[in-house]
């Protein structure tokens, strides 16, 4: 019995292990996505040739802030080895599925442009429109934004678009810790 009992404890440790490392791998950017970052990078920076360096933030850091900011989701926007601004790249949901959108910033952390790269839903679609997106358009970090009261409320696509302001809002504070922790230097 107590071999028996013995097995299962070392059958559970295992598989929780495994599932462990699988959990917490990190995820790479697809190649879609990728292009499609890349493409927002040189339309809103006006460049052809740049190079995006990943910025790793330490866990520790990383727990200070309402965005993650851990993973393969921020870089450093570099032309011929100058910054020319940074990008989030993040995940956020919609009424079943997430969709996938950049933040990208100038060097002094004002936001250039924001842009939904990824929708998956048939309904709601409009919280990708850049007539509704440029009201984000030079929020800088630490400012935090309410949908209806700082950002306007688009028909047929409520939950998209209070799930972008927040995850706008959530990345600018962001910002702000990693500001007010010197990681931008």
């Amino acid at each position: 019995m107590q071999r028996e009992s013995k097995f299962k404890v070392l059958s559970v440790a295992v598989i929780f292990t495994a599932l462990s490392l699988v959990g917490f791998e990190t995820q790479k950017i697809s190649p879609r996505l990728q292009e499609k970052m890349d493409n927002a990078v040189q339309t809103t920076f006006e460049v052809e040739e740049f190079t995006l360096e990943q910025l790793p933030v330490d866990v520790g850091l990383n727990a200070k802030t309402p965005a993650e900011m851990g993973g393969e989701n921020l870089f450093n926007i570099l032309k011929d080895g100058n910054c020319l601004g940074y990008v989030y790249l993040g995940e956020a949901p919609s009424m079943k599925k997430v969709f996938d959108y950049v933040v990208l910033f100038s060097p002094d952390l004002s936001i250039k442009k924001s842009k939904i790269l990824i929708y998956r839903e048939d309904y709601g679609r409009q919280v990708g429109s850049q007539r509704w997106l440029k009201q984000f358009i030079g929020k800088k970090s630490g400012e935090s934004l309410a949908y209806v009261e700082d950002i306007d409320a688009i028909s047929g696509a409520t939950i998209s678009a209070k799930s972008m302001t927040l995850a706008v809002s959530n990345v600018l504070l962001s910002m702000q810790v990693l500001e007010e922790n010197n990681f931008f230097e």
